[in-house]
């Protein structure tokens, strides 16, 4: 089965691919995005293959044997993974009116924040990688995903999907993930269960009240609980303030004296509205493609 995205305002796959974050390293792109994941049901368990031309974005999914998502539901789930659910003319705005956004915005035309699957495997992330390098917890994330969830052939490559949470419930034990951490996963099973990581209702809720909610869960703490709200939710226009390199890039390419304030951080992206999360992913990621010299002031 397939489905087609069409996106509002500019939008680049490549970017997207080669954007590495959380347990997803950057890749070389070849025309194709490929994606395992437990869907929003928390139930079934999909693989997508991503391709992009001039008629818009499309996914080919891959269904697990015995279990078929919804269609819809799939679709949905990969428009807020890419930030296709987002009206992006408005970002654009931004760039029309803030000529830093523009500059970085020019450097990476289309990059949209690509998120993690979901708050629930978000919240499994943080949880495993405590404490471990990226590629490390990566590197465990993909043989937990291939030991317990479900493999499926995507676009040529196989690709595990991570386990449901009644899966994950039932693993007691894995090597090279200490007891500490299982029985800390399984407080994310539960809590996905029990309706704490829907991204919907992360969303639409107040961000601090989302992430006071959020570090109930053993082993969340305020960082964790603010990635998975800005980087698997799908909010667009949350302050980024309290974010080291975000405060460095910002004092660079403003002309700041030094790094950006918190109070800096929140007076500049005052232009950012209603962008302010996707400018600040923006920064981030694209920043160092603009010269030295093309500060403002």
């Amino acid at each position: 089965s397939s489905f087609t995205l069409h996106p509002r305002g500019a939008f680049s796959l490549r970017e997207s691919v080669e954007f590495g974050f959380g347990q997803r390293h950057s890749t070389v792109f070849d025309d194709t995005m490929r994606l395992a994941f437990c869907v929003d049901d928390l139930v079934h368990q999909v693989g997508v293959a991503v391709t992009q031309d001039e008629h818009g974005v499309h996914g080919e999914v891959v269904n697990a044997a015995g279990g078929v998502a919804t269609l819809e539901k799939v679709a949905a789930q990969t428009a807020r993974m890419l930030s296709l659910d987002i009206d992006a003319h408005g970002y654009e705005a931004v760039a029309a009116r803030d000529p830093v956004v523009a500059r970085v915005l020019a450097t990476a035309p289309g990059l949209r924040p690509p998120l993690f699957h979901s708050p629930y495997e978000a919240a499994a992330w943080c949880v495993l990688s405590l404490r471990w390098s990226g590629r490390q917890a990566s590197a465990v994330r993909d043989r937990l995903a291939a030991a317990h969830g479900h493999s499926f052939e995507v676009a040529g490559s196989s690709m595990a999907a991570f386990p449901t949470p009644a899966q994950l419930l039932a693993v007691d034990a894995f090597a090279g993930i200490p007891a500490v951490k299982i029985e800390r996963l399984h407080g994310v099973g539960r809590a996905a269960e029990e309706g704490l990581l829907g991204a919907e209702e992360i969303r639409q809720a107040d961000p601090d009240v989302a992430m006071a909610r959020l570090r109930k869960i053993p082993g969340i703490g305020p960082f964790s609980a603010s990635l998975i709200v800005l980087r698997s939710s799908g909010v667009c226009d949350v302050p980024v303030e309290h974010e080291p390199r975000l405060a460095e890039i910002v004092g660079r390419l403003y002309g700041l004296p030094g790094p950006a304030t918190p109070e800096d951080l929140l007076r500049i992206g005052e232009a950012w509205r209603p962008f302010r999360t996707w400018v600040a992913v923006l920064l981030r990621a694209a920043s160092s493609r603009v010269p030295e010299d093309a500060v403002v002031g």
